[in-house]
C-alpha cells in the first residue's frame, strides 16, 4: 500500500491521526473512569438490552398472533356468510 493510499484510508497523516486518536482515547478513558463504567459493563449492558428486546419482541409476536386468532374467529365467519349471501344475489 503506498503512502497516499494509507493517508486516504486513515484520513490524514499517520502521525497526526495517531495523536488525535491518543487524545480522544485519553478523554474517553477519563470519562469512563469518572462514571465508573468499564468496557465489560458496557458489553454486559448491551447484551442485556438485546436479550430484553428479543424477549419482549417474541411476547409481542405471540400477542399479535393471539389477537389475530381471536379476531379471525369473528371476522372469517362474517366474511364467509357475506360471500355466500352475495353469491345468492348474483344468481337471481
Amino acid at each position: 500500500m503506498s503512502n497516499n493510499a494509507l493517508s486516504r484510508f486513515l484520513g490524514g497523516n499517520l502521525v497526526s491521526v495517531a495523536v488525535k486518536l491518543l487524545i480522544l482515547s485519553i478523554v474517553v478513558g477519563a470519562l469512563l473512569h469518572w462514571t465508573g463504567l468499564t468496557p465489560v459493563s458496557i458489553l454486559r449492558g448491551i447484551d442485556a438490552l438485546v436479550r430484553d428486546l428479543i424477549g419482549t419482541g417474541w411476547d409481542a409476536v405471540r400477542n399479535v398472533g393471539a389477537y389475530a386468532l381471536y379476531g379471525a374467529m369473528i371476522v372469517v365467519p362474517i366474511w364467509l356468510i357475506s360471500r355466500l349471501i352475495s353469491q345468492n344475489k348474483d344468481r337471481r
